[in-house]
């Protein structure tokens, strides 16, 4: 056990606010209703703390009391077995794998252009930004069909597919071409849930379960 965990009694997020991929395992903590601390880690000026408790330096990275975890998925996946109200994850292991493997789908064929517009200049940022419009667009059917991402309940492939729009919107990107409907009615339901509010700071966190 590193020094830097033992000290720590609450559970302990190391994020930063812009970063997607703690966006998400934001979205489930409050999903969970789960207290915990969250410290704010600039990208290119790492804590010691940091540094001591995952060598990769990557974000974000969960502390649990002895336990330190890193990579979004993996965070994601433990936070939905160790605090099981409300499940993120389907019961039965063929509709668990299907879940993990939209997740895959979602983070290979539409995060990296969205990393393209948030890395690139102007030129690169608007083409990026286009082509992944356009290829939501294109699934505007899946928005339509289920209240959430393919599914009847929220879950964590919902915690995938929020962020990447809530990014979209804050580069301004506007819905209204033909398939706009669905996709701004999807958002709709996704950014006015308490945990989605709790995520970007624009709600109060309520702590619905004691740590455990």
């Amino acid at each position: 056990m590193s020094n830097a965990s033992s000290k720590r009694f609450v559970m302990t997020l190391f994020s930063n606010k812009d970063d997607i991929y703690c966006h998400q395992v934001k979205i489930v903590l409050a999903e969970k209703g789960v207290a915990y601390e969250n410290e704010e880690v600039d990208p290119q000026a790492l804590s010691e703390d940091l540094m001591e408790l995952n060598p990769y330096g990557t974000l974000p990275t969960l502390v649990d009391r002895d336990l330190v975890l890193f990579n979004s998925r993996i965070i994601m996946e433990y936070l939905d077995e160790r605090f099981p109200h409300p499940p993120l994850m389907p019961v039965y292991p063929i509709a668990r794998g299907k879940t993990r493997l939209l997740m895959l789908r979602i983070e290979q064929d539409w995060y990296p252009t969205l990393m393209k517009a948030e890395k690139g200049n102007e030129t690169e940022r608007a083409e990026a930004l286009g082509q992944l419009k356009e290829e939501l667009l294109a699934a505007s059917s899946i928005f339509q069909q289920m209240p959430y991402f393919m599914s009847e309940e929220f879950s964590l492939v919902d915690c995938y597919v929020a962020p990447l729009l809530w990014k979209l919107k804050q580069f301004g990107v506007e819905f209204t071409e033909a398939g706009s409907k669905a996709l701004k009615g999807y958002m709709d339901r996704v950014f006015s849930r308490d945990s989605f509010l709790q995520s970007v700071g624009e709600a109060a966190p309520k702590n619905l379960m004691d740590d455990k």
